[in-house]
């Protein structure tokens, strides 16, 4: 039996603008209402996949406390401990027990929560057994960012993955670490080589969609974030995604919406896509 549990990271603050690209703040305001400083609250939610052979996956590693006191406050991480690592022990392993973890792409608010919570040292790579699989394309463009993107990458953990000697690159294929039946989607709107994570359950698959869809206001078509390389091939994918799952009765592993964990992809009478059925939190979802 397979089951998946959601787990809490930190959290941040971060400008409503960037967050909904062009989308009108009359808007986006209504579904996120912002603070005083503009900004709306994000989760960075991870999914723990637990299989019947004993193996521990996860699926992201959220922001973590990786930050020093001042990029903390500008990237408005909220929690000063590394909630990852509690919510890892809440539900009944650590970091050690983790055997793959898989990294929809190496964003800074996505893969920072390998590193050990800032302690004035170097950085430390936390997660000393696992397999950490990457595509190899986001590999390439965080080892050789774009300047509009060089912020969003932590320099200092790729070199520690690649000296872990525990870094699988893929072209979208299965590796050997992970059980056959997982299957990746790929996209490049948001960043290129962004690997979307399916799991196929009893119900219908459930894909971790990582910041193609970062949480349910953006399942509508047309609203991208203005830190989407390309938006336009972005909505293209979202849209071949959403109509693949709509018709399959997927489900959709948000990473950053504050409230919904897990939402199934519906169609209105116009043909829009929006999301339906949506769980806070799930507890031991079994296939």
């Amino acid at each position: 039996m397979r089951t998946l549990t959601s787990l809490a990271g930190n959290t941040q603050k971060l400008d409503g603008g960037a967050m909904f690209g062009n989308a009108p703040r009359a808007l986006w305001s209504r579904w996120l209402p912002p603070d005083d400083q503009h900004r709306v609250p994000l989760a960075c939610r991870c999914l723990l996949v637990r299989e019947s052979d004993g193996r521990r996956i996860l699926l992201e590693a959220g922001i973590g406390a990786f930050f020093a006191p001042e990029m903390k406050s500008r990237y408005g991480v909220v929690e000063a401990g590394h909630v990852l690592l509690e919510s890892l022990a809440a539900a009944g392993c650590s970091d050690a027990d983790i055997d793959v973890v898989i990294l929809s792409h190496l964003h800074f608010d996505h893969a920072g929560g390998l590193l050990a919570a800032w302690d004035g040292g170097p950085m430390r790579l936390l997660f000393p057994n696992a397999r950490f699989v990457v595509g190899r394309k986001q590999w390439e463009r965080a080892r050789k960012p774009h300047p509009r993107d060089r912020a969003s990458y932590i320099p200092e953990l790729l070199d520690l993955l690649e000296a872990s000697g525990r870094l699988t690159l893929t072209d979208g294929d299965t590796p050997d670490c992970l059980p056959a039946d997982y299957r990746f989607h790929l996209s490049d709107g948001h960043t290129p080589g962004l690997l979307m994570t399916e799991l196929p359950l009893a119900e219908g698959p459930v894909v971790y969609v990582a910041d193609l869809i970062p949480g349910a206001p953006w399942v509508h078509v047309p609203i991208t974030m203005g830190y989407d390389r390309y938006p336009e091939l972005l909505t293209e994918e979202k849209a071949a995604l959403l109509g693949d799952l709509a018709a399959r009765h997927g489900r959709l592993f948000f990473t950053h919406d504050p409230e919904l964990a897990l939402a199934r992809v519906a169609r209105d009478d116009k043909g829009r896509f929006h999301a339906v059925a949506g769980l806070a939190r799930i507890t031991a979802l079994a296939s």
